[in-house]
């Protein structure tokens, strides 16, 4: 899962050692150009870090595999409680199901939210224990910890869970070598809803069906207390071009 960043690595590695042959009776121009290549290195490993779809320090699935005009629903941040399970009511209402990335403390005290979402058959993900500000900078040991402590409190609902989504959607070379220890499967995305940075459902609305394509996977979160409005008119709008919800198969 590391083998996506080694190309762009390798490769600014080698042409500072070739810059370095070639400018090193030149302090001024060697400083200067190892100082752009440092630069550019940390621009690329930002955004890989940043942008799951670039699949940069972990492979990701950021759509499904199909030429169907199917596209999968998930939720982050859960599960709350009633938000959740106002959530799952309309889901239930439309017939849709969805996957559910959820965080492990919020487990506690919503165990009968989990019991719900499984019942009604649709899926979970791991979205850590903890999802703390400073997850991405925390050591593989102590992100192996937090997530293998989600996937027990996950394992109790759903056998052999697989699918992890990263806190932020951020990731790095820690968090690949924890999901490659647990043996997990990340997921990303490749609608991003925005929903926590507005509450205009119809702009909301607009912006995912104008980017819908066979095996889109869509980003919302179900803790948001006008997520079952925004279902309502999201749901059917999302038919009306076509299209059907599935779950994601690993």
């Amino acid at each position: 899962m590391l083998k996506n960043q080694f190309l762009p690595t390798t490769l600014i590695f080698f042409i500072s050692v070739i810059a370095f042959f070639i400018f090193k009776n030149n302090f001024h121009l060697s400083y200067w150009f190892l100082s752009v290549l440092l630069f550019l290195f940390l621009i690329i490993q930002s955004l890989g870090a940043y942008f799951i779809q670039f699949n940069f320090h972990l492979t990701s699935i950021n759509s499904t595999n199909t030429t169907e005009k199917k596209v999968v629903l998930t939720f982050d941040d859960g599960p709350h409680n009633p938000n959740t399970t106002k959530v799952l009511e309309v889901l239930k209402k439309h017939d849709v199901k969805a996957l559910f990335c959820v965080i492990g403390k919020n487990i506690e005290g919503n165990e009968s939210v989990l019991q719900q979402i499984i019942n009604e058959g649709h899926q979970l993900a791991n979205h850590s224990y903890s999802h703390a500000f400073w997850f991405d900078v925390w050591s593989t040991k102590k992100v192996t910890n937090d997530l293998a402590h989600c996937q027990q409190l996950i394992n109790v609902y759903q056998a052999s869970p697989k699918l992890f989504r990263p806190p932020y959607g951020v990731t790095n070379p820690n968090i690949a070598k924890a999901v490659k220890k647990l043996n997990l499967q990340s997921i990303g995305w490749n609608i991003r809803s925005y929903d926590t940075s507005t509450n205009d459902i119809e702009k909301i609305k607009q912006r995912i069906v104008s980017q819908l394509k066979p095996g889109s996977i869509i980003l919302l979160h179900d803790r948001l207390e006008y997520m079952p409005q925004l279902l309502e008119i999201l749901i059917p709008a999302i038919k009306e071009k076509g299209y059907c919800f599935s779950n994601i198969n690993v």
